[in-house]
C-alpha cells in the first residue's frame, strides 16, 4: 500500500486525548481524516482546526446502527484507528453489573462493532489499529471491567488479524501504560498514585498522547507492512513490573 495524499483513514474517539494526537499525526503525513467521536461537536471542532479536507461526525461506539451509518457514510478507507474507551473503580463485590457492562460495552464490544464495519470498508491493505492498555496484562485492584475488556481487545486483535490477513488488511494493537489525557487526570488526584506509578516504571516518565500516536502512526505506515497481529507494549517498560494498587490510594484518601 503506497503512502499518497489519498489516503482515507478514520480516527473513532478523535476529539482529545490520544486519538486528537493520532488525527493530527495522520493528518501531518497527508492523510485525510475523518474524525468521529461520541462529542460529535468536539469532533467538528477538531475537524476544523485540521481544515479542509478533513472532516468530522458523531458515532457511538455501543450502537451497531452508529458505527454502520459512519463507516457506510465514509465509503472506502485505507487506515483505521479506534481509541474509544474509558474506565471506572468499584470492588466485584461492590460493583454494579450495570457499571460492569458500561466499561466493556464500550471498551470490548465497542471495539468489536467497529471491527465489524471497518473490515467492511478498509481497502486491500488497509490497516485498523485499536488502543488497549498495559491493563490487558497487569491485573488491578478496582478495575475489573476495564482490565477484562481490555484484554479481550488484545485478544480480539489477534482473532482479526487472522480473518483479514487473506486481504492483505493489518491488524494491530497498541498497549499503552498511563497517558496525561483528560481521562486520566482524575486518577492522579489520589494522592500517591502518580509516585507508585513512576516507581514502577523503569524509564521513569508517564507517557503523552503523542507517544501512543507515534506508534500507531508506525503500525499504519508501509514500514509496517508485514506486521499483523501485534499487541504493542507502549509503556516505560511498566509491563516489566508491578501496576499501582488505585484503589488502596483511593481508600487511603477517603479516610484521611
Amino acid at each position: 500500500m503506497s503512502e499518497k495524499a489519498a489516503q482515507r483513514a478514520v480516527v473513532v474517539g478523535g476529539a482529545s486525548g490520544i486519538g486528537w494526537a493520532v488525527a493530527r499525526g495522520l493528518a501531518a503525513t497527508g492523510r485525510q481524516v475523518t474524525i468521529a467521536d461520541r462529542n460529535a461537536e468536539g469532533a467538528a471542532q477538531r475537524a476544523a482546526e485540521l481544515g479542509a479536507p478533513h472532516d468530522a461526525t458523531g458515532v457511538d461506539v455501543t450502537d451497531e446502527a452508529s458505527v454502520a451509518a459512519l463507516f457506510e457514510g465514509v465509503g472506502a478507507v485505507d487506515m483505521v484507528v479506534n481509541t474509544a474507551g474509558f474506565g471506572g473503580f468499584g470492588r466485584i463485590t461492590e460493583l454494579a453489573v450495570e457499571d460492569f457492562r458500561s466499561i466493556v460495552d464500550c471498551c470490548l464490544t465497542g471495539a468489536f462493532i467497529v471491527m465489524k464495519h471497518a473490515g467492511r470498508q478498509l481497502r486491500e491493505g488497509g490497516s485498523l489499529v485499536s488502543i488497549t492498555s498495559l491493563n490487558a496484562r497487569l491485573a488491578a485492584p478496582g478495575m475489573s471491567a476495564y482490565c477484562s475488556a481490555k484484554a479481550g481487545l488484545a485478544m480480539l486483535t489477534q482473532v482479526a488479524a487472522l480473518e483479514m490477513g487473506p486481504r492483505g488488511i493489518r491488524v494491530n494493537a497498541v498497549s499503552p501504560g498511563f497517558v496525561h489525557t483528560p481521562l486520566t487526570e482524575l486518577v492522579t488526584m489520589a494522592d500517591g498514585v502518580l509516585e507508585d506509578y513512576l516507581e514502577n516504571t523503569p524509564l521513569g516518565r508517564v507517557g503523552v498522547p503523542e507517544d501512543v500516536a507515534e506508534a500507531v502512526l508506525f503500525l499504519c505506515s508501509d514500514q509496517a507492512s508485514w506486521l499483523t497481529g501485534e499487541v504493542l507494549d507502549l509503556n516505560g517498560g511498566a509491563h516489566l513490573k508491578r501496576y499501582p494498587d488505585v484503589l488502596a490510594h483511593v481508600d487511603r484518601m477517603a479516610s484521611a
